[in-house]
């Protein structure tokens, strides 16, 4: 057998064109999580921009980038809905690319809430969801 071979049983490695695609152990125990939670979560909290059920998504919406929508919150809070639902799909298909794009995204929405007083800890926790979010591009890089 190979040398090649051999650690492709004993590590539970394939190769592919682009490089090892890890299957097992604590890397892609990490990586599988944030994957599915960064594709289900965009997508979500994006068609609940049109549903308001699990909040009123409108009081998020500082008045500087209302203002690019000609101060009307309803089509901002639909036009954010669309490119979430889009992120989180960016993600099932190119994690890599889709992470950085909602570690990107992220960050405008961390912009957004700290001109408006009172939503830091939103903020904060934006913060954290966007290092998971680059986290996964990273980790992204072993396993898909």
């Amino acid at each position: 057998m190979a040398y090649q071979e051999t650690l492709t049983r004993e590590r539970g490695v394939e190769t592919a064109a682009g490089g090892p695609i890890m299957r097992r152990g604590p890397v892609f125990e990490a990586f599988w999580p944030l994957y599915v939670a960064f594709i289900a979560a965009p997508i979500l909290a994006g068609l609940d921009k049109y549903l308001n059920l699990l909040t009123d998504w409108g009081q998020y919406a500082s008045p500087a980038f209302a203002a690019v929508f000609g101060g009307n919150v309803s089509v901002m809070m639909h036009t954010v809905g669309i490119i979430e639902v889009f992120a989180g799909l960016i993600v099932a298909w190119r994690p890599r690319v889709g992470g950085i794009i909602v570690a990107l995204w992220l960050g405008g929405i961390i912009l957004n809430l700290l001109l408006i007083p009172g939503f830091y800890d939103i903020a904060l926790r934006d913060f954290g969801l966007m290092l998971g979010a680059i986290s996964l591009s990273r980790l992204s890089a072993n396993h898909v």
